[in-house]
């Protein structure tokens, strides 16, 4: 394979994503010997298990038991470190051209451009924004989250999640030993959460206000706490709050994807069996891809990553086999 890590402008192939998908498909790609650079808007690797879920344990990756989302991503990079990747964080690909040979060329957001052997798109859900808590609307000071990347910050505070999915009972669990108090805020009776994470909040006591909305914010330069309309009650609650988690989903957008011509189903970038896109050299894998009979886990998207390096490898050098054996038989 060429191998252009010293350049660069120019990779063997480019991965648009640094979550689980795009971070074994680094490892992956430099194991069969080809130069890797990855891109993502967020700021660090892992996609939305740092942005969203660090601490949440995951039980259905292969090999782990049960493995925390930080460490996970932790063990992913340190997988694809002796390669070499080199990392674009805090950049988005803008957009996709071909040159004069039909190699793609990305352009990023800063204005610069990377030469590419193929493409490689593992964006996940795509970029995505946080749904804002209504109540906190013209409130300028500290104490609304949408994401808890550090538990710590949030010892021996009052926290007040609101929501009813698995994200705001994942946050109460995982609060819970470290605040002072954890209370969840839900506008239903019913929850989008599966009910065993449900069973185990409320096994700890935790209090649940249901049929209910947070109408209004205490606090100027922080919040120091909010008021809660529950249906039924004549006025409403006050509860402390030294941090609000506003844990109401998210809005996804693939973004400039939609304009390089891919073919979509909504949301979904369309594959063949081996990853290709209807673009030349682009590949696509991992939750952002669909195809008959696809199945959204995480280690659904390493096999396609595998799959998706395997076939591009071979378009960037046709004498390349397409399997190139067991890393166990590398030595």
């Amino acid at each position: 394979m060429t191998n252009v890590s010293g350049r660069p402008d120019k990779t063997d192939i480019a991965i648009i994503g640094a979550g689980p998908t795009g971070l074994f498909a680094a490892y992956y790609a430099g194991f069969r010997g080809l130069a890797v650079t990855l891109i993502d808007a967020l700021p660090e690797p892992g996609g939305q298990i740092t942005a969203m879920y660090p601490e949440k344990m995951i039980f259905d990756v292969a090999g782990f038991p049960e493995i925390r989302g930080r460490d996970l991503v932790e063990n992913l990079v340190k997988q694809a470190a002796p390669f070499n990747p080199g990392y674009r964080l805090g950049r988005r690909a803008e957009q996709l051209s071909y040159d004069e040979e039909n190699l793609p060329r990305l352009t990023m957001d800063d204005g610069s451009t990377l030469d590419c052997g193929a493409v490689l798109i593992t964006g996940g859900i795509g970029s995505f924004t946080s749904r804002p808590l209504p109540a906190a609307d013209g409130f300028t000071g500290e104490g609304i989250v949408y994401f808890v990347p550090q538990l710590a910050v949030h010892a021996d505070e009052d926290v007040v999640v609101v929501g009813g999915g698995d994200s705001a009972f994942d946050w109460a669990l995982a609060l819970h030993p470290i605040a002072r108090s954890v209370t969840i805020v839900h506008r239903r009776d019913k929850f989008r959460a599966h009910a065993h994470t449900v069973e185990r909040v409320k096994a700890l006591d935790v209090p649940i206000v249901v049929n209910a909305q947070v109408t209004a914010l205490h606090g100027h330069e922080r919040v120091t706490g909010v008021e809660v309309a529950v249906k039924g009650e004549d006025g409403p609650r006050s509860l402390p709050a030294d941090t609000i988690v506003a844990a109401l989903g998210f809005v996804a957008d693939l973004g400039p994807l939609t304009e390089w011509g891919l073919e979509l189903d909504r949301r979904h970038i369309l594959v063949d069996p081996s990853m290709a896109t209807n673009l030349p050299r682009v590949f696509a894998a991992g939750d952002i891809t669909e195809y008959a009979g696809k199945v959204r886990l995480i280690a659904t998207g390493f096999g396609e990553a595998a799959t998706a390096v395997n076939n591009a490898a071979v378009a960037i050098d046709p004498s390349a086999h397409l399997f190139p054996g067991h890393s166990s038989d590398a030595g």
